[in-house]
């Protein structure tokens, strides 16, 4: 298929994919006899991929490492299980701070929607409690659901 019809395929705009491409993280492209680059349905499954990756956090140095790695082929089976099991951790651990977050977002919300509702500020609540130690990042957000 042509880069068109990828982009139709995939969701991804031409502009998109060509930079993809252009930072090294699309292997396997091939052309035709007259230059156009021709991409198969194995393009349309990697390029979800790596908006997966991208959208998760992963840096462009690590993609175009992941990417290096499979163009190696099954001898990197091991470091690309590695790399991405690494990247998982960061995932989790992103998505347990975000959870903490979100449980404030959410007292904060009906903090206001009884204050709305009474008319009256409430009074002061127990802090939301987490399930592991408090990051730098929650615990600011703690302080600021204290300030109204």
């Amino acid at each position: 298929m042509r880069i068109g019809e990828l982009s139709s395929r995939s969701g991804r705009s031409i502009h998109t994919i060509r930079w993809y491409e252009r930072q090294g993280l699309i292997p396997g492209v091939e052309r035709d006899p007259g230059g156009r680059r021709l991409y198969t349905e194995l393009h349309v499954s990697w390029l979800d991929l790596m908006d997966r990756l991208r959208r998760t956090g992963m840096s462009i140095a690590q993609m175009r490492e992941y990417t290096a790695l499979v163009r190696k082929g099954r001898g990197t089976l091991r470091e690309r299980q590695a790399l991405l099991t690494a990247h998982r951790a960061r995932v989790t651990a992103t998505i347990a701070d975000w959870s903490v977050a979100l449980r404030l977002i959410d007292a904060k919300i009906d903090f206001y929607g009884e204050w709305l509702t009474t008319g009256e500020r409430p009074g002061r609540r127990p802090a939301v409690s987490a399930t592991r130690p408090m990051t730098r990042a929650a615990r600011r957000e703690r302080v600021g659901t204290r300030a109204g």
